[in-house]
């Protein structure tokens, strides 16, 4: 798999002068607004701002570095599992996703079958963007401001803020610390949805558009994803005709698949071992025990670049997320080891609830097919990307 490190391609669109005021149009289309292009700017300002946070050391772009699709490509002596604090001390419990393509996740709801679906953070707590884009600011283990008024406090510190907030969202806007915020939080999701965070350019896009002929490698890769042979296709898509294009490889659905405890976090956060997350049932609008456990189907765009992978960052490699698989479907030694550690995959966090037919259902993957897959996951990787991938996956 790739470095965690910085491309100088990417990271000089997003330089610190480019994050002044002066340059507010951002690339790309924004959502539909008055003054849309300097609202989307507005919000990559913010996004930038490390002044909004309680030490003035943490912004939304460092957990969601635009360098590696847009997620934590810090070590944080956790392998990069978990993310950092503005503290320099404390730690999540959870991976922190990649936010391109974010803005194409429904808001939570329940959908026509009664499941759950959609909505923001792993457990859907958040159900709208703007509600994900708020919470960041006041969680201790993030930003860590005591409240709406400190947030909106820091923004009037800056005078080209100010004039913008009030030129795109009224004279009065300041009066009313709520409604600033508000706006703040608009703004930002202005910025992510633009075309920056969803340029469907990867190998696949580019594919379907009859620009690039996959290899032999990737074309059986994308044939046993959008097949029923190993049922990658029961979770990962949306749309379930092969060639639908604007697919995230997602269905937005929770699921639970026995993901083992990462013990490094829990140890480094002083957390017992035996210490659950709940997933979904964390969700204040959730109460069934049976969804336990449960975590929003993220979404495969650039996987490759975005690792470690599950909920809480335990697998560092691709391949392996791939071969975990593996232990549902098969009953020898190998298929229930963890070849990054080479012992045994490690008990389940949540195993009550585990969705254990969805994962018997397919045939076992053999070595093959894993590089395959791999290989095709590598080819959902946006262009800009493509430079911190490794040349050619494997086990």
């Amino acid at each position: 798999m790739s470095s965690a490190g910085h491309t100088g391609s990417v990271i000089t669109q997003f330089s610190t002068a480019a994050l002044s005021l002066g340059m507010l149009i951002t690339c790309g289309s924004a959502v539909a607004a008055p003054h849309s292009d300097e609202i989307s700017g507005l919000g990559r300002a913010l996004f930038f701002d490390t002044n909004l946070s309680i030490n003035r050391n943490q912004s939304c772009a460092s957990c969601h570095d635009p360098g590696q699709a847009f997620s934590d490509s810090r070590d944080n002596g956790v392998s990069g599992a978990v993310s950092l604090g503005d503290d320099g001390v404390s730690l999540g419990d959870r991976n922190t996703p990649g936010t391109t393509y974010a803005f194409l996740i429904p808001d939570f709801h329940k959908n026509d079958k009664d499941e759950y679906v959609g909505g923001y953070f792993l457990d859907g707590r958040a159900a709208t963007m703007v509600d994900q884009a708020a919470a960041p600011f006041f969680n201790p283990l993030e930003m860590a401001m005591p409240d709406v008024a400190a947030v909106v406090d820091r923004v009037r510190e800056n005078p080209a803020y100010v004039e913008s907030f009030r030129k795109n969202y009224g004279e009065s806007i300041f009066l009313d610390s709520d409604k600033a915020f508000r706006a703040l939080t608009e703004s930002i999701v202005a910025f992510e949805r633009t075309a920056l965070f969803a340029p469907f350019d990867s190998k696949y896009d580019r594919y379907l558009r009859g620009e690039y002929e996959l290899t032999i490698e990737e074309e059986l890769g994308r044939v046993l994803f959008f097949s029923q042979l190993i049922n990658c296709s029961s979770c990962h898509l949306l749309d379930t005709r092969e060639f639908s294009p604007g697919e995230i490889f997602s269905n937005h659905r929770y699921h639970n698949i026995g993901v083992p405890t990462n013990k490094q976090v829990r140890a480094r956060n002083g957390v017992d071992v035996s210490h659950r997350d709940l997933g979904l049932l964390e969700n204040p609008e959730v109460a069934d025990p049976g969804l336990a456990g449960k975590f929003r189907v993220p979404s495969l765009r650039n996987v490759a670049v975005t690792e470690p992978y599950m909920h809480n960052g335990v697998f560092q490699d691709l391949a392996t997320a791939i071969l975990f698989y593996n232990r549902f479907t098969l009953s020898n030694r190998k298929s229930q080891t963890n070849p990054e550690t080479g012992e045994l995959w490690g008990e389940p966090e949540v195993a009550e609830t585990i969705d254990l037919e969805l994962l018997r259902e397919g045939q076992p993957m053999a070595d093959n097919y894993i590089v395959a897959l791999v290989a095709f996951l590598t080819a959902l990787t946006d262009q800009r990307y493509e430079s911190l991938l490794d040349e050619s996956p494997s086990l």
